[in-house]
């Protein structure tokens, strides 16, 4: 194992969620790179929707918090050592990490959806540990070498970006494309920096927070509604003739059924939020009517490349998402805000590392 200099001096420290609300900064043992694996010295960590999910509430959709648990999925940071057989990373590398590693054998593997793999390993994935921590072992191949002039906060971001590259080739938004995105939540964000990026002409966000909406406008949204105001489905079907692709990123029901509502004849929903319940009650037959189709559209794959690309380029600018910083030593004060959202909070990264 090549080895860098910082693992001999340094302890393992992390953020266990113990108990719900509550994190221990503990030190855990030091990883080591088995063949095919990296150690990585993590830098920076968002806080993602589901982080949120399991310290609040212990569980996020089926999958349960039943021990100790280490949080964080969205990360970047600096290979520290590599295994023997590791060719194509080196200790000082800058990485973006990709966090689900599938088993590679089963079908949807087979068939190049490993997203749908159902033994796919995905940090902070009950029972799996994820990325507060100093050192993590990870496979290479699924680490991305960043180049010299992105930042770690953008390395980080590229997980939430994949979600949006997933949903947007799976709704077919092309050229010309009417949009609407419901929720301007970071999934919702990037859901619009994706599609403007693949070709939509049009793009309608509503939120019920109207800093969040004022972002999105920021950012590039073309019409931006309250989605609490009564009026909101005559003033969305109002701004464009048509609406082609419409992404729920809220999880609300309110929300989906205005999705139905919106979407023009034909077109597509993609179901992307999540919501504490698992039943959802929608007018079936209104979309059935209007032929819309409603895709399910669950993390990613294969896209960590092209989202490198996009912000590596500089075609994407995805810095305004991050709106707070905090260490790791604060992860339980960065969790609360996360929660809440005060002070107009979007994405809030932990910057495990002080490194540059």
């Amino acid at each position: 194992m090549e080895k860098g200099t910082r693992q001999e001096n340094e302890g393992n420290k992390a953020a266990v969620l113990n108990t719900l609300r509550k994190f221990e900064i503990e030190n855990k043992p030091m990883p080591t790179a088995s063949p095919k694996n990296v150690v990585v010295r993590i830098h920076t960590v968002g806080i993602c929707g589901s982080d949120v999910h399991y310290w609040a509430h212990g569980k996020c959709g089926p999958f349960e918090v039943n021990g100790p648990l280490v949080l964080g999925h969205e990360s970047s940071g600096i290979i520290e050592s590599v295994g023997s057989d590791v060719k194509n990373l080196k200790p000082g590398d800058r990485v973006a990490i990709e966090p689900g590693v599938p088993c590679r054998y089963c079908q949807n593997c087979r068939q190049g959806r490993y997203n749908l793999c159902p033994d796919v390993q995905f940090l902070a994935t009950p029972p799996y540990n994820g990325s507060l921590t100093n050192f993590l072992e990870h496979p290479a191949d699924f680490c991305y070498k960043m180049p010299s002039h992105m930042t770690f906060e953008e390395g980080a971001l590229l997980e939430p970006l994949s979600v949006g590259v997933h949903a947007c080739r799976r709704g077919g938004v092309v050229a010309g494309s009417h949009v609407l995105i419901t929720g301007a939540g970071p999934i919702g964000l990037v859901l619009l920096l994706v599609a403007r990026a693949s070709g939509a002409t049009k793009i309608i966000v509503t939120d019920v927070m109207q800093n969040r909406l004022d972002v999105a406008k920021q950012m590039g949204a073309d019409f931006v509604f309250k989605a609490d105001d009564p009026n909101v489905i005559e003033k969305v079907r109002g701004c464009v003739d048509s609406i082609n692709q419409t992404f729920e990123c809220s999880g609300a029901q309110p929300a989906l059924v205005m999705a139905i509502r919106c979407t023009s004849q034909g077109g597509k929903i993609m179901s992307i939020g999540r919501s504490a319940s698992p039943m959802q009650n929608i007018p079936l037959f209104e979309a059935a009517d209007k032929e819309i189709d409603i895709i399910g559209s669950f993390r990613y794959h294969d896209t960590y490349p092209q989202a490198l690309e996009l912000v590596a380029s500089g075609q994407l600018n995805v810095k305004p998402l991050v709106t707070h910083r905090y260490s790791l030593a604060d992860s339980q004060k960065a969790f609360e805000q996360a929660e809440s959202g005060a002070d107009g909070a979007i994405k809030i990264a932990i910057i495990v590392a002080d490194d540059k």
